[in-house]
């Protein structure tokens, strides 16, 4: 059985290291199993999500599915001679915490690709090491078009910032009007209050959300910023319940979207509110005893959904993790793979093994890494974007989270 052994470095660092796999878990979408005993050289996977803290629900199903790639990589020996282990740091969801995790994924020269982090504003702080360094990142949750795209996206010019860095999921460009067409179109509403928390992933979702309200003839009747971690929000439903909003919209992640959505409506402003896929977590409606009727967007289609959705889901249950695999746990399984996929070719270009130059190999394979992974099939665009482009509506009723339409861009 593999083992994850946890270990608490400088810093307050944790690092798991997984030992070889005996073969706990039932095979992959990939197919095939075989022993791994005649691998010579570790290649290690870094993770950095947030481990700990109120974003850990997300986090620990991020390092958990990677976990199980590795498993399945190594059971199959999918890459011969080459073990892979996996190295998973907590970032806590704090920019600082990620760029003292890059600088020491960047440090462990065994260290070929990277699979994280879930916040947008965290990678902004790990991808200038990543980049300096020629190590491979492919994120499974971050949407922030910017960190493919370039700060000037939205303004017509493309300008890729990272050519290490690659992601599993689409966009904000995306996901921000999408939320809008919702429910100016389908649920009919044409006032809304717009909301964030001012981190770079929720300003963009408000930003994007209140562009395509104006393109569509709404209106933003009111809009406002709150601080993450701040427990009073009686001004503001007073404020929201004034404007004469029909559903509110907010830009942030559940652990403050949650009592805000509590309290808004206990102050009167009995309107749904609406979010991206920071708020779809079983963890929003469990902080949240106000939650039915209320709205978000997630980036893919739920798990059952997606073609090797069932498979996942069952392998990762056989393997025994104790956390949910959470929305991102298929689109992380892939991130990993693609990683694994970019090593294969290296070691075959290089005749059977790896090579000298190891991490600028494997950043040339992945531009052009195609396969049909757990969320359909996977490849990137010149920005290092999926091409897989799908976006899904869910909402509250019975107290959880039920899908409601998805839609393929």
């Amino acid at each position: 059985m593999a083992v994850a052994l946890a270990t608490l470095a400088v810093g307050g660092v944790l690092t798991w290291t997984l030992l070889p796999d005996s073969g706990r878990g039932s095979g992959s979408a990939h197919g095939g199993s075989s022993s791994n005993d005649t691998a010579t050289t570790t290649v290690v996977i870094g993770v950095d999500a947030p481990l700990t803290g109120g974003l850990a629900s997300f986090g620990t199903g991020i390092k958990n599915s990677a976990d199980l790639a590795v498993r399945t990589a190594n059971r199959r020996t999918y890459v011969p001679g080459v073990t892979f282990e996996l190295k998973a740091l907590d970032d806590q969801a704090q920019p600082q915490t990620g760029r003292q995790n890059a600088d020491a994924l960047v440090a462990d020269d065994r260290v070929l690709g990277v699979v994280g982090p879930l916040n947008s504003s965290v990678a902004q702080s790990m991808l200038p090491s990543f980049a300096s360094a020629g190590l491979v990142d492919v994120s499974p949750a971050n949407t922030n078009p910017v960190l493919t795209l370039g700060s000037d996206w939205q303004k017509g010019v493309k300008s890729r910032p990272y050519p290490v860095y690659y992601r599993t999921t689409t966009t904000d460009a995306l996901q921000g009007p999408f939320a809008a067409r919702y429910l100016v179109k389908v649920a009919k509403k044409t006032k809304f209050f717009v909301i964030d928390d001012r981190k770079t992933y929720g300003a963009g979702l408000a930003d994007g959300f209140t562009a395509e309200v104006a393109a569509l003839g709404g209106t933003v009747v009111g809009s406002e910023h709150v601080e993450p971690g701040s427990n009073d929000h009686t001004a503001l439903a007073a404020k929201v319940r004034a404007s004469g909003a029909e559903a509110v919209y907010y830009g942030g992640e559940y652990p403050d979207a949650a009592p805000l959505s509590r309290q808004l409506k206990e102050g009167g402003a009995t309107v749904p509110l609406m979010g991206g896929d920071g708020i779809f977590d079983t963890e929003y409606t469990r902080l949240n005893g106000r939650a039915e009727g209320d709205l978000a967007t997630s980036v893919g289609a739920p798990t059952e959904a997606l073609g090797g959705g069932t498979a996942f889901l069952d392998d990762y249950r056989a393997a025994g993790y104790p956390e949910d695999a959470g929305q991102y746990g298929a689109y992380a399984y892939d991130a990993a793979w693609a990683v694994i996929e970019a090593v294969k070719s290296a070691v075959a270009a290089n005749g059977g093994t790896l090579p000298s130059d190891a991490r600028a190999k494997v950043a040339e394979a992945m531009a052009g890494v195609s396969f049909d992974g757990r969320t359909g099939a996977v490849s990137f665009d010149d920005y290092g974007d999926t091409t897989n482009r799908q976006l899904t509506v869910h909402t509250v009723q019975g107290g959880a989270w039920h899908s409601v339409r998805t839609d393929t861009y």
